[in-house]
């Protein structure tokens, strides 16, 4: 068990649902994920050898990955990084160590002395993105790895996501306190619960904050606006809203239960207008990730439908297409099908 991040008796409750893990939203069919997740995976298994196939020979000599303005993005080999660890492998260990351990390499190459994990060579207009699966990618490999030097460097990673938390309670591009957004935000949320999986420690405060300026960015639809005071709910964003809610350890009520309904009306393989949304793969990987929490038919009826989905989206090379960058469609895409496997600890229930 992670030791505890303090004693402040406020925030109490906050730390023994995290421990206690979320409550499942079930239903009179609940699921067995221990029995279902080969069945619900086996068509998807030459898809996902496929797709790791494609993916890993195309990393770069430095341990990189990323093509056109995403090229040597920290974000996408942190991607890149988790959809082989997915597959079970682990730094050094397994079909993908050696891969693995490269994606550490470079994105330890690209952590400053302040925290801040940027590559110089990278024209992202959110690096905060980049900072943000860096430093959860790190923190999944924290414990498995015997590096030295990474736990320094996650410790002032996690430093920097605290410190740069605006008044609202939100992040946005840059890592400085005036301005926020929920995508941003909800980077940042996943990447501290990934760090306080790993033990190390998130103040208190920054997670309250987190979760108040959350629940402000949801409309009465059940959707979420991308910035605050006003806006549209949008299926990608809202779908990375229910998930900073279970990140922050809020696994129930109104917020959770309205936000799940509106993910439901998007149902893959039934609504055109989401198969060519340009952030197509962020929405399914925060979306799928959602029912997974949430369990019961929430999960049986969300899983089968994005599998044969992006089943159907893969290219006959084994690759997923995307405008933003093949890479990242391709490592968030095999994160999406390999979720049954629940290797990863960020995204276990």
């Amino acid at each position: 068990m992670p030791r505890p991040l303090n004693h402040i008796p406020t925030l109490a409750v906050f730390f023994l649902v995290l421990a206690a893990g979320p409550a499942r939203y079930t239903t009179a069919q609940e699921d067995d994920p221990e029995k279902t997740a080969a069945a619900l995976m086996k068509d998807a298994d030459d898809s996902i050898r496929r797709g790791l196939e494609w993916l890993t020979a195309r990393q770069r000599d430095d341990g990189s990955f990323g093509t056109g303005s995403y090229d040597g993005d920290v974000a996408v080999t942190a991607l890149a990084g988790l959809a082989m660890m997915a597959a079970g492998s682990t730094p050094g260990r397994g079909p993908y160590g050696a891969e693995i351990d490269k994606c550490i390499d470079y994105i330890l190459a690209n952590a400053q002395e302040s925290g801040y994990i940027l590559a110089p060579t990278s024209k992202s207009h959110g690096p905060m993105y980049g900072h943000g699966f860096a430093t959860m990618f790190l923190a999944e490999c924290y414990g498995m790895s015997k590096r030295p030097e990474l736990r320094d460097k996650l410790v002032r990673a996690v430093r920097l996501i605290v410190n740069s938390q605006n008044r609202l309670g939100g992040w946005r591009y840059q890592p400085q306190r005036d301005e926020a957004d929920l995508s941003v935000t909800i980077c940042q949320v996943m990447a501290l619960r990934a760090a306080r999986n790993a033990g190390l420690y998130v103040p208190n405060k920054t997670i309250d904050d987190s979760i108040q300026y959350i629940k402000k960015s949801q409309n009465a639809d059940g959707g979420f606006m991308y910035m605050l005071p006003v806006g549209e709910s949008r299926f990608p964003i809202s779908a990375g809203g229910v998930v900073a809610l279970y990140s922050a350890g809020i696994y129930e009520g109104d917020e959770v239960t309205s936000g799940l309904d509106y993910l439901m009306r998007s149902l893959p393989n039934q609504d055109e207008v989401r198969r060519r949304e340009t952030y197509y793969y962020y929405g399914q990987y925060y979306a799928v990730q959602a029912m997974w929490q949430a369990g019961g038919q929430y999960w049986s009826q969300w899983y089968p439908a994005v599998r044969d989905e992006l089943i159907g989206r893969q290219q006959p090379d084994g690759s997923w297409s995307s405008t933003l960058c093949d890479h990242y469609a391709t490592a968030m895409a095999l994160l999406v099908l390999q979720l049954p496997n629940n290797s990863l600890p960020i995204f276990q229930r």
